[in-house]
């Protein structure tokens, strides 16, 4: 059975979780990491965390949040990183992909969600879109350990986000036609990446266009298991101890 690392099982965009749930474990999935990325959503969390065994849950400030959260906000992530189904402080870090009009505000965020992770050994789930070389910096100051979301940059990249202790997440991107990453992963030793879907966005081939969900795990498990040339069981039991090496999640 698969682990998606990153979804975002909210009722904005689900109508019926249970459901959900029922489809994903019908497709080998089942155990989930719900990323939330602001107030409400981690409000959420924690809700859905208390209800559901196997979900458990990353909260934190995603950087499109910038200009709406509060200190407050922060306290509350704080507040709840003793509850034992909360495993990692996310969807954190910086996005520059509308512009860099407030990079110093992102990465003053970034930063002091960082060091809560410090304070409180806590695992962290990287969001990075065109801020490479900011991210890698500010990790390279923080000595924190996670996973790259949505990880779909060079070689390069890679090599040195796994030099500094973090895990790719490897989505729906690697079996879009247009893109190169199925040629950078090749080349990864497989003990360095995790599955996720980032539901409901970046739905997997064959299903591209429509609403993504955990269950859509499977299409991008096949690929990836036929780029390693190994079996889906295989590629299962690889992810989940690659996953349980850095987040409490047994």
């Amino acid at each position: 059975m698969f682990t998606d690392s990153h979804c975002h099982l909210f009722s904005e965009y689900y109508q019926d979780i249970d459901e959900i749930i029922k489809i994903s474990l019908n497709n080998k999935v089942n155990r989930f990491i719900n990323n939330g990325c602001d107030k409400k959503s981690n409000e959420e969390v924690i809700s859905l965390v208390k209800k559901y065994e196997n979900i458990y849950g990353a909260i934190g400030i995603h950087p499109e949040s910038v200009t709406i959260y509060n200190d407050e906000d922060i306290k509350f992530i704080e507040n709840n990183l003793n509850n034992k189904k909360i495993i990692a402080i996310g969807e954190i870090g910086l996005d520059y992909y509308y512009g860099k009009e407030n990079k110093d505000e992102q990465i003053k965020l970034f930063e002091k969600q960082l060091l809560l992770a410090l304070k409180y050994n806590m695992p962290v789930i990287i969001h990075s879109r065109d801020a490479t070389k900011d991210t890698i910096d500010i990790l390279k100051k923080y000595k924190v350990r996670g996973v790259i979301h949505s990880f779909s940059g060079s070689y390069e990249t890679a090599l040195e986000y796994i030099k500094l202790g973090f895990l790719l997440g490897i989505n729906g991107v690697i079996t879009f036609k247009n893109s190169n990453l199925k040629e950078v992963i090749k080349k990864v030793p497989i003990n360095n990446i995790v599955l996720e879907t980032d539901s409901p966005y970046l739905t997997p081939e064959p299903f591209r266009g429509k609403q993504n969900n955990p269950s859509h795990i499977l299409e991008i498990a096949n690929y990836v298991a036929d780029l390693y040339n190994i079996s889906i069981d295989e590629l299962a039991q690889i992810t989940n101890n690659n996953l349980e090496k850095i987040f409490s999640c047994k």
